[in-house]
């Protein structure tokens, strides 16, 4: 049987507790799920956060970061963006599983009169620009499968968010590979809404041979308590990033100050180092024994430095110049 299912949300902590409910506890039938995001930097579940995204820029925008559980690079989503996910029996898909899930999706898009095709690992392209890039997860004998559709996204806040320095970092995470994007808006030779897109791919790769259905009450709850327990939680979309390090040098009236700092897995960090020319009456390493153990997360560490006398410690920088570098 196949089965329809919309969230009926577009918070992406929500959707993505949607989603893992579905696939671990619907164990029957095939199942094509259609949603939307509000502005988010979705995180693969193997990366590194504070690699992947220009935090100043997430901030300052009001952009959620919340990370999934397939993995693959970092995404931008916003209400111009269409995402997908198939969850069925795995079967032997085995490697074939790429190809037997883009097909219904480049048909339908080819079915508009684009040059659309499945390309490299994870890519959707049409007329060479990456529309869509996907993502698996096997679950004991079920897959999920899903992709993002841009087809009418702010490619400035496409940019912006996912603008890094790889310079900083060293670690072993999944680095996102960034490939030229379109919208699919774009390539269509006639108007088209997001509204009638979405209904056109639905229709288009269930061919009408579907059963819609909806969450009851108490699987709502459970989505919502994954949601608060997990996908709203620091530790998840932070925290779980793999072990990284991370190098500053930050020039500042007060003087250089270059500074280090070793994160772990689960996002404390276990060793800090600062160095340059700043006027410092006490042993930096007071400040540096202290932060080992803290959470890595702004006001965590703002806490560390507010228990000292930081003058004493780094002349005139200051306290959000030493932030700056660290974070």
């Amino acid at each position: 049987m196949r089965y329809y299912l919309e969230t009926g949300s577009t918070d992406p902590a929500y959707n993505l507790a949607f989603e893992e409910y579905v696939l671990l506890n619907k164990k029957e039938g095939d199942f094509l799920l259609l949603w939307q995001n509000d502005n988010a930097v979705i995180i693969g579940r193997n990366q590194n956060t504070e690699e992947e995204i220009d935090k100043a820029f997430v901030e300052a925008h009001g952009v959620k970061v919340v990370r999934r559980i397939t993995g693959g690079g970092a995404v931008y989503h916003d209400l111009g963006n269409l995402n997908y996910s198939f969850i069925t029996d795995l079967d032997e898909l085995g490697q074939a599983a790429l190809a037997a899930f883009t097909e219904p999706v480049v048909a339908a898009l080819r079915g508009l009169g684009l040059d659309a095709e499945a390309r490299g690992r994870n890519d959707i392209v049409v007329s060479g620009a990456k529309v869509s890039g996907t993502a698996q997860r096997v679950q004991g004998d079920r897959i999920l499968f899903h992709g993002t559709l841009l087809f009418d996204s702010d490619p400035e806040m496409i940019a912006g968010t996912l603008r890094t320095d790889p310079d900083k970092f060293r670690s072993k995470s999944t680095k996102s590979v960034r490939s030229r994007v379109g919208n699919i808006r774009d390539f269509l030779k006639e108007k088209m809404t997001l509204e009638t897109f979405w209904n056109y791919l639905k229709e288009t790769i269930l061919q009408g041979n579907f059963e819609e259905i909806f969450l009851e009450n108490d699987e709502i709850k459970s989505v919502t308590k994954l949601k608060n327990d997990k996908y709203d939680t620091w530790e998840w979309n932070w925290g779980a990033s793999p072990r990284f390090e991370r190098s500053v040098k930050l020039l500042s009236p007060g003087g250089i100050l270059k500074t280090g700092v070793s994160v772990g897995r689960g996002g404390f960090i276990s060793a800090v180092s600062f160095r340059g020319d700043f006027m410092s009456r006490r042993d930096v390493s007071a400040v540096e024994q202290a932060l080992i153990g803290c959470r890595y997360e702004e006001e965590a560490i703002r806490r560390v430095l507010d228990s000292f006398p930081l003058e004493d410690y780094f002349g005139s920088i200051t306290e959000e110049e030493i932030l700056k570098s660290l974070t």
